[in-house]
C-alpha cells in the first residue's frame, strides 16, 4: 500500500507490496523492495537501496548510496526469511550497509531510535544497536554484536562478532575491539584496551557527580582489587548502592560469548 500523501519521484523504483506511509519521500533512482515498510516521514534519498524484509521507523533518513536490508555476509546463510528493523529518527549516511539477520542468530538485526550511522558504516547480521548510537565513518559492527544505548564507535574502528558493548561506552578511532566493553568504558588503541571511563559522555548526559565518583571508585576496584576480574565484580555487586555501578556489575556478570577488556 502506498499512501496518497507520499512523494515518490518518477525515476524511483518501488516494487509492488511495499508499504509506504504518509509523508514519505523517495528520490530519483532509489529502490524500495516488495517487503519494505517505510513509516511516516521517512526519506529515501537518490540512489539509496532499501530491500529485504525491512521496517524503517518514522522520520528516519537514508542517504544516497546506502544499502539497507540486503542479505547477510555469512556463508551459512541459505536464503531464510529474516528481518531488519530500524527505529525512528535515524540518520543512515552515504554508503552505509545494514544486513538482515540469520536463522542461527535469531533472525533479526535491530537498530534503535535516534542513531547516526555515518558514511560507510556497517551493521552485520543479528547485531542489536540501542538508542542514540553513533557509528563514525567506516566503523564496522560484526554479526551478533550487542551495542548499548549512547555508545559511540570512532571512525575506522571494528567490533568483533559476538562482542557486547555496554551503555555509554566510547571506542576511539582506528580501534579493533575483540572483547566485551563494560558500560561507560573508554576503549582506545589499535588493539583496543580499556583505558578508563567515558567521563565526558557521563557529564554531557547530566549524570550526578556522586554517581560519577562511585563509577570511578568501582573502576579502580576492578583494576586493582584482589581476586579475578569476576570476583571483584561480584564484590562490587554486593557492596554498591549506585545505579550506574550496578549496571556495570550486571553487565560483567551477565551471559557472554566473549571475555572482557579489563582495566589497565
Amino acid at each position: 500500500m502506498i499512501s496518497a500523501e507520499a512523494r515518490i519521484h518518477p525515476a524511483a523504483v518501488v516494487e509492488p507490496g511495499a508499504q509506504i506511509a504518509a509523508g514519505v519521500e523517495i528520490g530519483p533512482f532509489a529502490v524500495v523492495g516488495p517487503e519494505v515498510r517505510l513509516a511516516e516521514g521517512v526519506v529515501v534519498k537518490p540512489h539509496a537501496i532499501v530491500t529485504g524484509w525491512t521496517d524503517v521507523g518514522a522520520g528516519t533518513v537514508i542517504f544516497p548510496g546506502a544499502c539497507v536490508g540486503e542479505v547477510p555476509q555469512d556463508l551459512k546463510f541459505r536464503g531464510e526469511r529474516t528481518r531488519l528493523v530500524i527505529g525512528a529518527r535515524c540518520k543512515i549516511r552515504e554508503g552505509a550497509t545494514l544486513n538482515t539477520g540469520t536463522e542461527g542468530g535469531g533472525g533479526l538485526t535491530q537498530i534503535g531510535d535516534d542513531c547516526l550511522l555515518m558514511t560507510g558504516a556497517h551493521v552485520g547480521h543479528d547485531a542489536r544497536l540501542g538508542d542514540r548510537v553513533i557509528l563514525a565513518n567506516q566503523a564496522a559492527i560484526a554479526g551478533h554484536c550487542q551495542i548499548g544505548d549512547d555508545v559511540i564507535v570512532g571512525g575506522l574502528s571494528g567490533v568483533h562478532q559476538w562482542v557486547r558493548v555496554g551503555r555509554g561506552a566510547i571506542i576511539g578511532a582506528v580501534t579493533m575491539v575483540t572483547n566485551d566493553v563494560v558500560p561507560y568504558g573508554l576503549v582506545q588503541g589499535p588493539r583496543g584496551v580499556l583505558d578508563g571511563l567515558n567521563l565526558v559522555g557521563l557529564k554531557r548526559r547530566g549524570v550526578e557527580r556522586s554517581e560519577i565518583t562511585a563509577l570511578r571508585a568501582a573502576y579502580q576496584m576492578l583494576a586493582q582489587g584482589e581476586g579475578s576480574f569476576l570476583d571483584r565484580a561480584r564484590r562490587l555487586a554486593d557492596e554498591t548502592d549506585s545505579q550506574h555501578v550496578r549496571e556495570m556489575t550486571d553487565f560483567i556478570l551477565g551471559a557472554s560469548d566473549r571475555s572482557f577488556l579489563t582495566p589497565k
